[in-house]
């Protein structure tokens, strides 16, 4: 992005999260404490969609993946004011894993129960993985670009990366960009489960030495995007700015990283390279980090490949906000805009004992006071999918 000229600017945040929704609960949430003997699934309780629809029947008509990107964008947009552009000119770009997986699971058991006939005429609409994009387009009348990216755990981070370079590269002058997941239906849990990725304990400790795999997460983060100088020129406050992003492949396995990797490698140093940034100017890395044994060794190595061994402090929040799959990146997007206003590095909550074999600099215990400045997040997606984004202070 740094060679398009045009600068990108955040000017919008909007959180919904296990941990806390809305962005001042959210940011507490991350403060801990974290998932201690959960289960396999961190959820938000007593979730109501009412706010955000007309009346119950639209809220019933929509599966739980669009209401919870339909509450991050109002809360984004509502902060950023409308951008000042053409609608057609603002674009909608969502990343998630799987859609809408809990209406399809629901209408499964409704056809072997009652029959072909009693299956619902709204579950296509509900289940489309594009149907939170389509919505948050339609319900703000959002007329550019609006695609949605299926990246697994990386799909958050590609969303936002993607959003950027449509700005940067003049192709849109805004844009509304996110990730939203609500995946943990009995079977994907059972899934998940067998494959031996969830936590035996029920806690998620990424990086630590007794780490044991992850919980499952759900939520949605949304931020408005805009050009810089239009931003600036309408008066709005700038939050953030996307300074570079990068995606590759390990074209390795289909759910295990590249050893040592080589391909998280890679993408860092091309994110670094859009960003016109030198691994020195790196003040925070906001990690992957999913409490499984193979990931987090991965990336660790990585890290200290790319940044040298304990050079930069690195923070997982997912001992917190578990793992919510493609809504992933763009909650820890977010929780990085959030340290930067707040001064503070989140703990890497349940994470006491850091893996010797890892050379990294891991936040735990207490939140870090730091001098905000050029942050890495990472993420890192079953398929081989790698993304990184840089994002620097308003």
């Amino acid at each position: 992005m740094i060679g398009a000229g045009r600068r990108v600017a955040v000017t919008g945040l909007g959180v919904v999260a296990p941990c806390g929704v809305g962005r001042d609960a959210f940011w507490k949430g991350l403060l801990g404490p974290g998932l201690v003997d959960v289960g396999r699934l961190t959820t938000i309780e007593d979730w109501d969609p009412s706010p955000w629809y007309d009346s119950p029947k639209d809220a019933r008509r929509a599966d739980r993946s669009e209401q919870y990107a339909i509450a991050a964008a109002t809360e984004a947009l509502e902060q950023s004011g409308r951008p000042d552009a053409d609608p057609s000119r603002i674009g909608t770009i969502f990343g998630t894993g799987v859609g809408g997986i809990h209406t399809l699971e629901e209408q499964i058991v409704v056809r072997l129960d009652k029959g072909e006939r009693r299956v619902s005429p709204f579950l296509v609409p509900m289940m489309m993985a594009n149907a939170p994009g389509a919505n948050v387009s339609m319900r703000f009348d959002l007329r550019g670009p609006n695609e949605t990216l299926s990246t697994a755990c990386a799909a958050g981070t590609h969303a936002l990366g993607y959003a950027a370079r449509l700005i940067a590269w003049g192709l849109a002058d805004a844009v509304v960009a996110g990730g939203t997941e609500y995946a943990g239906t009995p079977t994907a849990l059972a899934s998940f489960g067998n494959m031996t990725a969830l936590s035996s304990t029920g806690t998620s400790r990424p990086f630590d030495a007794e780490r044991d795999g992850f919980v499952m997460g759900e939520g949605a983060a949304v931020m408005v995007l805009e050009e810089w100088e239009s931003a600036v020129a309408r008066g709005a406050h700038v939050i953030g700015e996307i300074l570079g992003a990068a995606s590759n492949a390990d074209a390795h396995h289909i759910t295990a990283p590249s050893p040592g990797g080589v391909g998280a490698i890679q993408c860092m140093r091309l994110a670094l390279a859009d960003a016109g940034l030198e691994p020195a100017d790196i003040r925070q890395i906001n990690a992957h980090g999913t409490s499984t044994p193979l990931n987090d060794a991965a990336e660790a190595a990585a890290v200290s490949e790319v940044f040298g061994a304990g050079a930069v402090p690195v923070v997982s929040t997912k001992g917190v906000t578990g793992h919510a799959l493609g809504a992933a990146g763009a909650l820890e997007a977010a929780a990085v805009l959030l340290s930067m206003e707040h001064r503070l590095i989140p703990p890497t909550a349940n994470t006491s004992t850091v893996d010797p074999e890892m050379t990294v600099d891991v936040v735990t215990g207490e939140a870090r006071p730091w001098e905000p400045g050029p942050t890495m997040s990472n993420n890192f997606g079953f398929g081989g999918h790698n993304g990184s984004i840089i994002i620097g202070p308003g």
